[in-house]
């Protein structure tokens, strides 16, 4: 009993250790204004796969998600 108490105290201690990293709120805000976003990148393909024109595409991919959900619309089989 001694054994498994020991044992799972130290797991918690490691997990905690690995685990537990402090994210601020600036991090998260820094990671989620950067870049694009997943929208704009399907947008991109879709329109590219669809009508080969890289003015489309950037069109489109400003558009992002709107695009995203015409095409899943209008998209023949």
């Amino acid at each position: 009993m001694m054994k498994q108490l020991t044992l799972f105290i130290l797991f918690i201690f490691i997990s905690n250790l690995v685990f537990g990293q402090e994210i601020s709120k600036s991090t998260t805000q820094t990671i989620t204004q950067s870049g694009i976003g997943l929208g704009s990148v399907i947008a991109v393909v879709t329109s590219w796969d669809r009508n080969k024109s890289i003015l489309w595409a950037l069109i489109h991919g400003i558009l992002g998600w709107l695009y995203v959900i015409y095409f899943a619309f209008t998209r023949s089989e």
